[in-house]
């Protein structure tokens, strides 16, 4: 594993967003000594088997998946992301999350921390201003997920779009890491995800409850 290099790691199926998507990755300030690399993957059948399959291609040690319609406006995101994972007991960051998942598992309904700039009318709170300046959370929405270590996403469950990423920080944890939301002075990106498309939204979610409730 190459402990200096980060990986994006995208899905993508519209190459409007994706070339906008790049505009902005290729602005991001990269530390010294250290090296990136995009990975596209093209017409994934679900999220969690795109980012399996992204995941078994990169050698970087610290991965950031993410939607193809975020856009990374902060050109610091990265030495900001490395001081984060300086602490080895956070295994996953994201920049909105929940500290109490509620007991429907819809985390857009419960108490948010986090902050972005996003086209829906969603809001999230601040997140905690201790000496770390880091929010402890059950869960983090998927538009953008940085990791230090690897866990296979879990495909075998869910087939779409939807609750990837809740599972994802409940596998973290399940293994002892922290799933956290740093402190941002200003959003570190734009989601410009206009219409959803929750057509299988809750057959996900059903999915999701059923292997994780006792956990909640």
């Amino acid at each position: 594993m190459n402990e200096n290099k980060i990986s994006f790691i995208i899905c993508v199926n519209n190459e409007i967003y994706f070339k906008e998507c790049m505009y902005y990755l290729q602005r991001l300030i990269v530390p010294e000594g250290y090296v990136t690399e995009i990975i596209v993957i093209k017409y994934a059948e679900s999220m969690a088997s795109g980012y399996n399959e992204g995941m078994q291609k990169s050698d970087a040690k610290y991965k950031i998946y993410m939607h193809q319609d975020v856009f990374i406006v902060y050109p610091n995101m990265i030495i900001d992301m490395l001081k984060v994972f300086s602490d080895k007991t956070i295994g996953m960051l994201g920049v909105v999350g929940s500290i109490k998942l509620p007991a429907h598992g819809i985390m857009w309904y419960g108490e948010r921390v986090g902050k972005m700039y996003t086209c829906n009318v969603t809001t999230a709170g601040e997140c905690a201003e201790g000496e770390n300046k880091l929010t402890d959370v059950e869960a983090i929405d998927g538009m953008l997920m940085a990791t230090q270590y690897d866990l296979p996403w879990r495909e075998d469950i869910f087939s779409g779009w939807d609750f990837y990423d809740v599972s994802q920080s409940f596998e973290f944890r399940k293994k002892g890491c922290r799933v956290v939301v740093p402190e941002m002075e200003a959003p570190w990106c734009i989601h410009d995800d206009g219409y959803l498309d929750l057509s299988n939204y809750h057959e996900e979610r059903r999915k999701f409850l059923h292997e994780y409730m006792d956990e909640m």
